[in-house]
Order: C-alpha cells, then structure tokens, then sequence
C-alpha cells in the first residue's frame, strides 16, 4: 500500500470514529476533541524552529471542524470558546487560518482533512444522524452526483421557496408595534426591512441605511439616524412580549406536523454580545469570565434534541457590576421566567442548563415549575471526598442521593458521577430524576445535545445580528431580539419546506440562513 492510500485509509478510518460518535448522541466539538486520530502520519509543513504559536493537530482538528460545518475563516475567529476544545491557546485570525490551509498543510494534509469530513457529512444525512452543526451534503457533492442522487427529485423550486419565507414573514412581524404616530413617514415594516438588510450584510446602521437606499431609492428607506430614532420607540417589555406572541404564532403553524415532537427537550444559556466603551452609567453591561470583558448579556431558552430548533424566549440579564447599583443577579428567577414563557407554547420535559447554572434556587425553581433537569456540577470538598473514594474503590460510575432545601421549597435530587466525554477524569451531574448507576452515563449523554444552542448563537450573531456601537440598551435589545427572529423564521422556513416531502425529516436545513435572509428582506419589498 503506498503512504496515499494509508493516508486515505486513515482519513476514512477517522471519518467512520467520528460517525460512530455523532450515532452516540456525542456533539461535534465533544467527539473532535476525543478522536484518537492518526495524525502523526500527517507532515507539518512548517519546521521545529517556525514561530507558530499553535499546535499542528490542534490545528487539523479545528479545520476539520471548519470542513464539517462549513464555517469561514472569520466566523471561526468570532468564537474564542472554540480554543479550549482543540487545545489552542486562542482561535486564530482569518490570516493564520488561511496560511495554515496553503502552507503548513502539504496536500496530502489538506486531502486527509476533505476526505474524513466529507465522509461525515455523507453518513450523517444519508443515515438521518442527528447532529445540527454539520453543513448540508449539497454543498459537498459535485453536480453530477447531484443529478444521480434520486433525493434531489424532492428539490424546491425557488418560487416555492420564496412562498414560504413569505409565510413564515407574515406570522412574525405583525406584533411588533413602536407606538409612532400613523401619519409617521414611515410604517413599521420599513424599519423591519432595513433591520434585516442590516443583519444580512452584517453592518452597522448608517452604512447599511446608505447601502439600502441605493438600491431601492432614497424615498423608500429611512435614514440611519430616522431608524435608530424609532428603534428607541420599542420598549423594552413591549419588545419581548411581541417576541413571544410571535413565538406563538410560528409554532402554531407546525402545530399539526407529526415531527414536531413534545413534549420537548430544551436548553438554557446566557450568550454575550462584546462592548467596548465606557461603563459608567451602563447598568445592563456586565462582565465576562475574560477579566477585563464588557459585554451585554442575554439569557434563552431553545428547543434541542430531535425537534425543530426554535428559540422560545428570550431574558435580558441583569447583573450587578462595580460601576452600577444593581442588587445581585437572582438567576433562577431568570431560569423561572424563561421556562413559563416557553411552557406557554409547548410542554417542557427536561431542562439542560451549563455550569452558570448550578444552584440549588436554580434546581428547585425547576422542581416547582415540574420539569426534569439535568445540570453539570462544580466541584466542592463533598464531591471531592466521593470522587476520592471512587479511585479507591476503581469505580467509573457513582449515583449519590441528595436533597434540596431552601425558602422556596425541597425536593429529592440525585449527583451522577460519570466519565467525562473528554476522556479525562469523571463529571459531575445533577438531576431531579430517579437514576441509578446502571443508566447514569447514558442518560448524561443527553447533556451533549445542548452544544446545539453554541450552534444557534453563532448563526444569530454570524448570520443575523446587525452591526452596532450604540450605548443605548433599548438599541441593543432589539437587534438581539430581531436577530433572533430571523433566525426563528429561517428555521420555520426550512421546516415548512420539508414537511410536504414524503420523507424521514431531515433537521439539516435545504436552505443557508444567508439566503432566508435575503429572501425575507426582499419579500418585505412591496411589489410594483
């Protein structure tokens, strides 16, 4: 065998461990960041003595994670949380990215990197493997295996495309009302319509008013300034309110489809929007685990697993900073608010939350709301003293009982202590359900499927989230909201586009977020 077919043969044996993985409910970035590949076969194309501060198969990794998901270079550099999965100190520039594509990797590197990742991406939508990051097998294959492919003869026209985004348009921005006066110069939709050029060519309000007007006249559009004026007209409760009657009214559409599945799993987390001025006077800037971080907050809930993912509700956060006067962030209030707005639409079975939001208010707010919860645990002395005597007793898996007691009510609750899916050392886990040893590292595999809302935010702040550098938090507030409208729009569309084919519902979406985007600014054109 010559070293390019070893090569190969290695590509496809890395390609089959990571389908394996993805068959076992694992995330993406869970089984990257496990995968024994064989990369000491792969030549590093630049000597010992090079400066690179970043490691050669942490490197192949993270391009491989490009390749699977169809990232570019600059959305990859906009998630610096990327780095601790592959090993890097930091996610390089679209720069470094670039040279380690042409340079550090010979073609034979660049070949083994394809030949896995398109081996995926072919198994997970030809098998209807669950995992949401991996990018559509059309972008992959040539036209003529297109043409032989018989899946292809359930394709959509553009027409029928267009009909639905129009649709799904017409069940979301009817809500939204700014209070203006009737006889304003402009309607509410127009300001609707420039807000998602915005997001669509991700720039910021006066460049994307001035690019707007061009090309569909100057009387048509609103000035930049004219828009951020009435931007400032929703307020803010009013703004969520709107979101979640709207909310309701996109999943009334999918109400009779069978795929929809419910009760559902959901997801809870906090994402960042970046700030960089003065915070003097900012009471909704907060801090960042980055020490000298500043950045807007905002908490939701998702809808995760084999289901549609739709965000369900969306919690601006509040913290107490040392240039503000607010009281301390209660997050389980938060937790509560998201899950009754969510439980408005649909019944809620378990909740996954990140390690933000271990806290026995948060476990018993969950408890009194009568979902299921299952929530990473940090470590303390107690814990600890369990763990010390599982490497006594040369166990893998623990099942300890516990119980929580606060002013707000108890409950029974369990602490599983399983493998960690990094393959190092034991996690800790805490649940209101009744599990014993037996079934504790299965059911903690469910948790993986919450990487699917990292998936969501990079999306809403890669595809939708218009540019902005105002200070003005109502500003902030509705371009976060609107982004994450559109995103809800592009997944309804996508649902309602497969859900008259006669087949297994494929959650891969026939329809890139940049072209629901355009198509829903350029349906809010009213026709000659």
């Amino acid at each position: 065998m010559t070293s390019q077919e070893h090569r190969l043969t290695d590509a496809y044996l890395v390609g089959l461990t990571l389908t394996e993985a993805l068959k076992a409910d694992q995330s993406l970035c869970t089984a990257l960041r496990t995968l024994e590949g064989p990369f000491d076969s792969l030549n590093d194309g630049y000597p010992e003595w090079h400066p690179a501060p970043h490691s050669f198969e942490g490197m192949v990794r993270l391009l491989l994670y490009r390749e699977l998901t169809g990232e570019s270079y600059r959305s990859l550099a906009q998630y610096p949380e990327l780095a601790v999965v592959f090993d890097l100190e930091k996610i390089p520039d679209e720069s470094v990215l670039s040279r380690t594509w042409r340079n550090r990797f010979d073609e034979a590197t660049r070949e083994f990197v394809t030949t896995a990742a398109h081996y995926v991406i072919k198994e997970v939508h030809d098998r209807d493997i669950s995992a949401p990051e991996v990018r559509p097998k059309a972008e992959i294959v040539d036209d003529e295996q297109e043409a032989a492919d018989p899946v292809e003869d359930n394709s959509f026209s553009q027409e029928e495309i267009i009909q639905t985004t129009r649709l799904a348009r017409d069940h979301a921005f009817g809500h939204f009302d700014s209070g203006r006066a009737s006889n304003a110069s402009y309607e509410d939709t127009q300001f609707f319509e420039l807000q998602t050029f915005m997001g669509m060519v991700h720039c910021g309000t006066a460049q994307g008013a001035t690019r707007f007007q061009y090309r569909h006249g100057e009387e048509y559009s609103p000035h930049g300034d004219t828009h951020l004026r009435a931007v400032k007209q929703f307020d803010p409760e009013e703004l969520v309110n709107g979101f979640n009657e709207t909310t309701d009214r996109l999943l009334s559409v999918i109400a009779s489809e069978a795929s929809f599945r419910r009760p559902v799993t959901a997801a809870i987390d906090i994402t960042t929007i970046p700030y960089y001025g003065e915070v003097e006077g900012m009471p909704m800037v907060s801090g960042t685990k980055d020490r000298d971080g500043r950045a807007f907050k905002f908490a939701t809930l998702s809808i995760i697993g084999r289901n549609i993912p739709l965000l369900l509700a969306v919690e601006p956060v509040r913290e107490s900073s040392e240039w503000d006067e607010n009281p301390s962030n209660q997050i389980h209030r938060t937790v509560r608010r998201l899950v009754q707005r969510a439980e408005e639409h649909v019944p809620i079975e378990t909740v996954l939350c990140d390690r933000e939001f271990d806290s026995i208010r948060v476990f018993q707010t969950l408890s009194n709301l009568d979902v299921n919860y299952l929530i990473p645990k940090r470590v303390s002395r107690s814990e600890r003293d369990v763990l010390e005597q599982m490497d006594k007793d040369n166990q893998e898996v623990a099942v300890e009982s516990a119980s929580v007691h606060v002013e707000s009510g108890s409950h029974p609750m369990r602490l599983l202590y399983v493998p960690s899916t990094s393959g190092e050392g034991t996690a800790v886990f805490a649940t209101n359900l009744r599990v014993g040893p037996d079934e504790a590292e299965a059911f903690c595999q469910r948790y993986s499927r919450r990487w699917q809302i990292e998936s969501e935010y990079k999306s809403i702040k890669g595809d939708f989230l218009a540019k902005t550098s105002s200070k003005d938090y109502r500003v902030r507030l509705f371009y976060f909201v609107f982004a994450v409208l559109l995103y809800n729009i592009w997944r309804l569309t996508d649902f309602l586009l497969k859900a008259d084919v006669d087949n297994e519902m494929d959650y891969a979406p026939v329809l890139t977020a940049g072209e629901c985007v355009e198509l829903v600014a350029s349906s809010l054109i009213p026709h000659d």
